[in-house]
């Protein structure tokens, strides 16, 4: 175990010399420790609809049908409609700032309502503006089903209500967690892809065969190494988002999952350098192969993101931890075979 720990020391060492890496980890660190900060910059772009407090979006309303609509906005907080005559009058002020956006709606024979609705271009409000406009449609589609459902045939089914729930709440727990979770998990992966081709390339590897150490105890080092680095880090970053106020449930369950997934994604890893050698086509046989590992996650009825999603929010069912058990399980079994082939057939000549 000596032997493996003077390797994994080693590899550690020689990435403090990796700027790339430290980059990686230091933009890391930055998003973790100041996520309440940045989540509202951050939300802005998951939900751009939840960060318009304090900016009201005038609509103009013109058209036929627009005596329906303007009731419609006006009833919501944060928007305001201004009702035209026609759609030139409300274009001129659109085109003069005086309004956000247009809304002209016409009826047609058979009774239904084609709206046209123009936002700006090239504004930096527009992304707002186009979401606003957005949920004003849905608005009126639901007031124009309200006010049409006596002559339906048939009753239709009613449609799911809104959760209502915080975007801010989704952002962090759905994107940002996993994210940190396992951006550290394919950035070991990747680092074990050079750790190990690079001794190929170098020719350093010649070194280390005329030490005492065998060609398992090389690559266990090394894997040692690179497979630590995500439960740190992902530890680190659960302590961060506790720190500011995001509550982590199951964390222990959580750095089990990222330090089974590790082992696997760096066995992964090491396979591609050993079977290659060549540092290029190792990283790319990596990627391709943790990208389709990944999308497979998405078929089964508990993916990694879900599953750390719904263990950090507190509210894991038994397929998630049966899902968690699973994952680690065949990661270690990728670690495993990887050790086994190492040792039946060494590191190559």
């Amino acid at each position: 175990m000596d032997k493996r720990l003077t390797v994994a020391r080693r590899e550690l060492a020689s990435l403090r010399s990796e700027k790339t890496i430290v980059l990686a980890i230091l933009i890391q660190l930055f998003i973790a420790a100041f996520s309440s900060f940045l989540a509202v910059g951050l939300v802005s772009l998951y939900d751009p609809g939840s960060v318009s407090g304090g900016f009201e979006v005038e609509f103009a309303v013109a058209g036929e049908g627009g005596d329906e609509l303007a009731p419609v906005i006006a009833r919501e907080d944060g928007w305001r409609a201004v009702r035209y005559p026609d759609y030139d009058t409300a274009m001129d002020d659109f085109q003069s700032g005086e309004v956000h956006a247009v809304l002209y709606v016409d009826r047609l024979p058979d009774g239904r309502a084609d709206v046209e609705a123009v936002v700006p271009d090239g504004n930096v409000r527009t992304t707002l503006v186009v979401t606003q406009v957005r949920d004003a449609l849905d608005a009126f589609e639901q007031a124009e089903r309200t006010r049409l459902d006596a002559h339906l045939e048939r009753t239709p089914l009613d449609p799911p209500a809104e959760d209502g729930s915080s975007p801010y709440f989704g952002f962090t727990y759905t994107a940002l967690l996993p994210l940190l979770m396992f951006l550290p998990v394919f950035l070991s992966g990747s680092v074990a892809v050079d750790a190990i081709a690079e001794e190929f390339d170098r020719g350093t590897l010649e070194l280390l065969r005329v030490t005492p150490l065998t060609g398992t105890d090389i690559v266990d080092g090394k894997l040692l190494a690179m497979g630590a680095l995500a439960p740190v880090q992902a530890g680190a970053w659960l302590a961060l988002l506790s720190l500011n106020g995001t509550a982590i449930s199951n964390p222990v369950e959580i750095l089990l999952l990222v330090t089974g997934l590790s082992a696997g994604v760096v066995a992964l890893g090491a396979g591609a350098a050993l079977a290659f050698r060549d540092r290029k086509q190792a990283q790319f046989l990596f990627s391709m192969g943790v990208l389709i590992a990944l999308s497979a996650t998405y078929l089964l009825p508990e993916s990694p993101p879900n599953a750390v999603a719904k263990l950090a929010i507190g509210s894991p069912t038994t397929a998630t931890h049966l899902a968690v058990a699973a994952y680690v399980v065949v990661s270690l079994a990728a670690f495993v075979i990887l050790r086994r082939a190492v040792a039946t057939r060494g590191l190559g000549e």
